[in-house]
């Protein structure tokens, strides 16, 4: 057999222990066992104490600076079916008398909202996030968007999103939520092999979903979002880029691709997916890989760790800007200094913190129709959470930390955060630079981003469960 290797043969041999190497760099680095948070807040929920509540949201709500627009989140936590891979609060239903109780004690809110928070107030955001929203009747979104626009009308360059879910969307609901002012659509896909919907109990057709983008055009939704999920049962690199090829062929506007968290310990349902379905870390990190390159190739542009839009899009726009924001829903231009959630368990923040509703819906309602807040517990920022808030989602969104900027910001707070950018530079050497004030993750060490993220987090502790770091 002959000895003599080809220049392609070299070159894929070059190629294949160069990936070699970066693996196991990345490995050592921690990146296929350590489990860390997603970093949608800072800190995070799980540090919510009860200490901060209803006193607490009444003062922020009503002392908002009424030259700036807030963002309102209206939590429906309501589904037809109940998806296994699912962690969000919601449960299922099947009659709508539930949710008919529910939007009444939900407007109750919203008149709570009206009297307490300033006048003047508008709107430059709203998301109505669940759940299910689509579960909703025309004549229930008809409703509840009255409500929420006599409450606070929309500022002038305002966005208002919805996610909906197909096998529970039609004509008429597209049609109610476009009265009401929608403008941007976000559709969960997840994955279309029958065999992986099977798995997480959520059956939905490449053809119904589809149609309804095609609706959601129809009626002059002008951007439409796609949710998919890596790392799920029986979901294997072909099966996932069948999905990619698929999501790619409904010309979506941005794409969000999430990793599956399987935290059977705080979402029950998970229960029902063996652990012996599911790929591997190193699967998991494949498939991450090879659909964002294959987004990437159509000409869409990479947006922080799990994103991709459009070149035009405002998300692209914003991340080229140095705008991106990141918030419980993800990657987001949103620039309102606050946004304020409505409905059970939803999360509100504020300037001076977090609150966060009570998650039980009962307790909710019991609260709701008692005339009182429904604030369960909340976070309070210090200077010093504040600069970590801040470092934290300039790292998430743009991988740089400008350290003469926190310094001009927030003083000798910005100190320790310093401090922990030279500690980690050693930690993650090769992975990440510090010079001249400027923290930065290179672009080998993207993948390690929430490992990183959390060598600022003065919460972050071992013993704490969160979701794999891929």
């Amino acid at each position: 057999m002959s000895t003599l290797i080809s220049i392609k043969d070299s070159r894929f041999i070059s190629d294949y222990l160069a990936k070699m190497t970066d693996l196991n760099a990345l490995t050592t680095a921690g990146l296929f066992d350590k489990n860390v948070p997603r970093y949608t807040s800072y800190p995070t929920a799980p540090h919510f104490h009860a200490d901060v509540g209803r006193p607490n949201f009444a003062f922020w709500l009503e002392t908002l600076d009424i030259s700036k627009p807030v963002s309102l989140y209206i939590h429906i936590p309501f589904c037809e079916r109940l998806c296994w891979f699912c962690a969000c609060r919601t449960q299922g239903v099947t009659t709508l008398s539930p949710v008919v109780a529910y939007v009444d004690v939900l407007l109750k809110e919203i008149a709570m909202f009206k009297k307490t928070r300033p006048e003047g107030l508008k709107l430059g955001r709203l998301h109505f996030g669940g759940g299910s929203p689509t579960i909703l009747t025309p004549e229930l979104i008809d409703t509840l968007m009255a409500a929420i626009l006599d409450a606070t009308p929309f500022d002038e360059d305002y966005e208002f999103s919805v996610e909906i879910d197909p096998t529970a969307c039609n004509d008429a609901k597209i049609e109610a939520f476009v009265r009401g002012g929608m403008n941007r659509a976000s559709i969960g896909v997840q994955d279309f092999n029958p065999k992986v919907q099977a798995a997480i109990g959520r059956p939905q057709t490449y053809e119904l979903t589809r149609d309804t983008v095609e609706s959601l055009r129809r009626h002059g939704v002008p951007s439409v979002n796609i949710d998919m999920v890596y790392g799920l049962p029986f979901q294997g690199l072909d099966e996932l880029k069948n999905t990619v090829e698929l999501v790619q062929s409904l010309n979506p506007d941005r794409v969000a691709l999430f990793g599956y968290a399987h935290v059977p310990w705080m979402a029950k349902r998970q229960q029902m997916i063996s652990e012996d379905s599911l790929p591997g870390a190193h699967a998991r990190f494949e498939q991450a890989e090879t659909a964002a390159k294959m987004f990437a190739d159509s000409g869409m542009e990479i947006i922080g760790i799990d994103h991709f839009a459009k070149p035009e899009d405002s998300l692209s726009i914003a991340a080229r800007n140095g705008h991106l924001r990141r918030n419980f829903q993800g990657y987001t231009d949103d620039r309102c200094v606050a946004l304020i959630g409505l409905g059970a368990s939803s999360i509100s923040r504020f300037p001076q913190g977090y609150i966060q509703n009570n998650a039980a819906t009962t307790n909710y309602i019991q609260s709701i129709n008692a005339g009182d807040w429904s604030a369960a517990k909340g976070f309070s920022l210090g200077m010093a959470d504040q600069v970590r808030a801040r470092a934290i989602e300039a790292l998430m969104c743009d991988f740089e930390v400008d350290i003469e900027a926190l310094k001009a910001d927030f003083g000798d707070f910005a100190k320790p955060v310093r401090a922990d950018c030279k500690r980690l530079a050693k930690t993650y050497r090769g992975f990440v630079e510090f010079k001249k004030g400027h923290f930065r993750i290179l672009p080998a060490g993207r993948p390690l981003t929430r490992i990183i993220a959390a060598g600022f987090d003065a919460f972050n502790a071992p013993n704490h469960r969160h979701s794999s770091a891929i």
